[in-house]
């Protein structure tokens, strides 16, 4: 098959909710010097590179293409949203059953997005929801059982995509293979979610790492005053630098450590939270310190490439926050163009890439890259699923 239509599922750290997304995805053989376009809706103009368009697994005038048919990001309410965050504190049996449960849940509502919309499709395929991701212990655990998604939903399901930590990688960031495949034409893929982390190549090799927290910082900080998080930035805005806080966050060990490596909640609970509660200051002062901390630790990651001027696509919720974006551009001005797509790049590009990861597992290609895992070898990681 070179056509495919499927239906991705994400649910991040940042506990948003659930974000699903119908897509189809073409495989097309283009005329040499040729690459394809995805529809971004901004006004960048592709930039040869020597690596070409697919700079592996085939020759490099092939390439996918994308369209997203419908999205949608469904919030959890606050009893849903306190039973995930709990998750890590489950007993063994109580996370078993409710690792069941959610992908009842994540079934059912497949089928009433499916049913309402008159979708067909291929397959689903599954992020889950992480609860523990310890993988220098080799250890990574997504709730949303596949089989019973599969037969709340009546469809086929691929999820499970984090096992290449059975081949001694990290498990993460996984999305690279999508920034490669999908968005080859920027330098390198910047995601803000509960986690930043970015993606580039590198001496015709994909690189990717877990930057820093990102919107789990800031909503932590934000949950002290009652908001959700924080719209725009703007109170972050509002407040002044404490430089002891931004020093004792800049020097946390995680990031003199060399990539490959990712980050969890576990590692957030344990070294970030604690820095910030035996910090006397106001939320607004927190919030604008930890901005620039993230701002400082992603300006770090970009400067890294090498780039002369990197073209750096910018997605995840934390696109949308202002302050932190133009923090960002000041500190890049001289080392990167900043671009901000489309409103539904920003908030369903994770969801687009883990249909497309399900969509190279079933044609049992790679999907997960020992360049960015540190793995032994490049895996076509997923477990398939089929209504029983």
């Amino acid at each position: 098959m070179n056509q495919y239509t499927v239906i991705g599922l994400m649910s991040g750290t940042s506990l948003d909710g659930l974000d699903i997304v119908c897509a189809s995805f073409d495989y097309n053989k283009l005329p040499q010097g040729k690459p394809a376009r995805n529809s971004l809706e901004t006004n960048f103009q592709f930039r040869d590179k020597p690596w070409g368009i697919k700079p592996f697994g085939g020759a490099n005038n092939d390439s996918w293409k994308f369209t997203i048919l419908y999205k949608e990001s469904i919030d959890y309410d606050a009893t849903f949203k306190k039973k995930l965050k709990n998750t890590v504190h489950l007993n063994a049996t109580e996370l078993l059953h409710f690792h069941n449960e959610y992908g009842t849940w994540l079934g059912e509502t497949v089928k009433q997005v499916i049913d309402k919309n008159k979708l067909s499709i291929d397959f689903v395929a599954s992020h889950g929801h992480t609860v523990f991701h310890q993988p220098e212990i080799g250890l990574t655990y997504q709730i949303g059982s596949g089989q019973h998604l599969a037969n709340a939903s009546g469809q086929k399901v691929i999820c499970d995509f984090r096992n290449d930590v059975a081949l001694g990688g990290q498990g993460a960031p996984l999305v690279p293979i999508g920034d490669r495949l999908l968005f080859g034409e920027y330098d390198a893929c910047l995601n803000l979610g509960g986690i930043s982390n970015i993606s580039f190549e590198k001496h015709k090799n994909r690189m990717a790492y877990d930057i820093s927290p990102a919107n789990m910082l800031l909503n932590y900080l934000c949950a002290k005053i009652g908001k959700a998080y924080d719209k725009g930035g703007a109170i972050a805005q509002s407040g002044n630098l404490n430089k002891n806080l931004l020093n004792t966050l800049n020097d946390l060990e995680y990031y003199k450590l060399p990539f490959p490596k990712s980050l969890g909640y576990e590692w957030f609970v344990e070294k970030v939270i604690p820095i910030i509660n035996n910090t006397n200051d106001t939320t607004e002062n927190l919030l604008h310190t930890a901005v620039h901390h993230i701002c400082d630790q992603l300006g770090f990651a970009v400067k890294k490439i090498g780039y002369d001027k990197t073209e750096l696509l910018i997605t995840g919720g934390g696109a949308k926050n202002d302050f932190l974006i133009e923090t960002l551009r000041q500190k890049l001005v001289h080392h990167a163009q900043v671009i901000i797509p489309s409103e539904e790049i920003i908030d369903f590009k994770e969801a687009l890439i883990f249909a497309f990861m399900g969509v190279l597992k079933d044609r049992n290609e790679t999907n997960c890259l020992k360049s960015v895992t540190g793995a032994k070898t490049d895996s076509s990681s997923g477990v398939i699923f089929v209504p029983s």
